[in-house]
């Protein structure tokens, strides 16, 4: 049986390259934006999506599957960050290598570095909110927090890319 051919897949193969097709760019892009790091996103988006197709029997809304995909990537992202300021914690102060370069032009690079500097929760609810277009009581869900949380979490976030980016804010 020659593997290279799609209708000699089974089912489930076939299944999971197209539940892969569907939601990989939007988890990528969601994992990169928590992260500000692409290849700590494309590990995070692929850790998830195994963790989750792993389960996809078991799920209980199987149509869901990005819902779960996203909370994976959240929780793989917060475990990271966690550990990585654990690691931090513990290893001697060094200097720390210069930022490499970001290709995008002008204020895209301001607004990445801004996102990129908020404190995790800011950074993952504000994602949550205005680049997965979620609302406050599903973000809240998400986060395992009261929707009073997020939009706390989402108005302190907007203050300092507003305080950083120098915008006014209009009326």
């Amino acid at each position: 049986m020659m593997m290279g051919r799609t209708e000699e897949l089974p089912i489930s193969d076939r299944s999971l390259a197209t539940l892969y097709e569907r939601h990989a760019g939007e988890a990528l892009g969601f994992a990169y934006l928590l992260t500000s790091d692409r290849a700590l996103a494309e590990d995070l988006m692929q850790e998830a999506f195994v963790r989750v197709a792993r389960r996809l029997v078991h799920l209980r809304q199987p149509d869901a599957f990005g819902a779960y995909l996203r909370r994976s990537i959240v929780n793989l992202a917060n475990s990271h960050f966690r550990r990585r300021a654990i690691e931090r914690r513990h290893l001697p102060r060094e200097a720390r290598p210069e930022a490499t370069a970001d290709p995008d032009p002008g204020d895209r690079v301001a607004v990445r570095t801004a996102i990129a500097a908020l404190p995790v929760r800011q950074r993952t609810a504000l994602v949550l909110r205005y680049y997965e277009g979620m609302p406050e009581a599903e973000i809240a869900q998400l986060m395992r927090c009261r929707t009073g949380a997020v939009k706390q979490l989402v108005f302190r976030a907007m203050q300092t890319l507003r305080r950083e980016l120098g915008e006014e804010e209009e009326g």
